[in-house]
């Protein structure tokens, strides 16, 4: 069996949709809200104790938003999973979680790739002593639905659909960008390769954010729109590291990212526009 803990996101709803009927359990948010807490193992324990032997356990849930709280960031995205690892690795069953590329790629992290570090951290010491833990270091995702409005791709959606000026830095910043589909297939492919531990999931091609913003205003007819150099670079981020692909997903096919991107956009986009002249038609 498989359980998914965070099934409500893009990354767990992906999961789910690639898992056969009757072979995953996507766990209901009230039943492991509060196993960030310190006296949260029996709770999952008793959760877990009739589950079969060498089942997964994907851990999905967590924060994303630097606006959100420090302690916040430590309690979702550290302390839940790290319990669920003590307990349900004692019962025979596979966790994986989920962290950011970003813990190996700066020296002084936000909140959130703090938390997702510490968590990187404590799956290696884990996995050290043999339990089977791995901690999946991911890049951006798209797909699966419109992206988070406070991120990158997010705020470059939102100056296409109100025909906004976007403004940005230099855009030198290097990002691999990910269909959510493509990385489900990769992550099952790394984990039937025996991945364990932390490891990065990458395809190896990144584009500098400039070249994805200048490639989507000009695919999608709106180049003057974009606003470059207006905004300062920022002082922490990766402007020259690029990781090798993953061991494992060598038969997976990613999708290009600056067509792949651009894609996802204009499907949003066009679906917007059909529901805003839907609702602009009289009764």
């Amino acid at each position: 069996m498989i359980y998914v803990i965070g099934g409500r996101g893009r990354l767990g709803r992906a999961i789910e949709a690639s898992c056969p009927r009757g072979e995953v359990v996507v766990l209901d948010r009230a039943t492991y809200q509060d196993w960030w807490r310190d006296d949260a193992g029996a709770s999952i324990t008793r959760f877990f104790r009739n589950a079969e032997p060498g089942s997964s356990v994907f851990v999905t849930a967590g924060l994303l938003d630097p606006a959100v709280s420090e302690a916040e960031h430590t309690r979702v995205n550290f302390q839940l999973p790290a319990h669920i690892i003590e307990s349900a690795c004692q019962l025979g069953l596979r966790v994986i979680t989920f962290g950011t590329v970003m813990e190996r790629l700066v020296e002084h992290p936000n909140p959130y790739v703090a938390s997702k570090a510490a968590l990187g951290r404590f799956v290696a010491d884990q996995a050290a002593t043999g339990r089977p833990v791995t901690h999946l270091q991911i890049h951006t995702l798209y797909g699966g639905g419109e992206p988070a409005p406070f991120m990158f791709l997010g705020q470059l959606y939102g100056a296409l659909r109100e025909g906004t000026p976007f403004e940005m830095s230099p855009g030198r910043q290097l990002r691999e960008y990910h269909h959510i589909d493509d990385d489900v297939a990769a992550l099952s492919a790394m984990l039937n390769a025996g991945a364990i531990g932390v490891v990065h999931l990458s395809h190896g091609e990144p584009c500098s954010l400039r070249e994805l913003a200048q490639h989507i205003f000009a695919a999608l007819g709106q180049p003057e729109l974009l606003r470059l150099g207006v905004r300062p670079e920022p002082a922490q981020d990766n402007y020259s590291t690029i990781l090798s692909r993953s061991q494992g997903s060598e038969q997976v096919s990613f999708r290009p990212a600056l067509e792949g991107v651009t894609d996802f956009l204009r499907a949003l986009l066009s679906s917007f526009h059909r529901e805003h002249e839907h609702q602009q038609r009289p009764a």
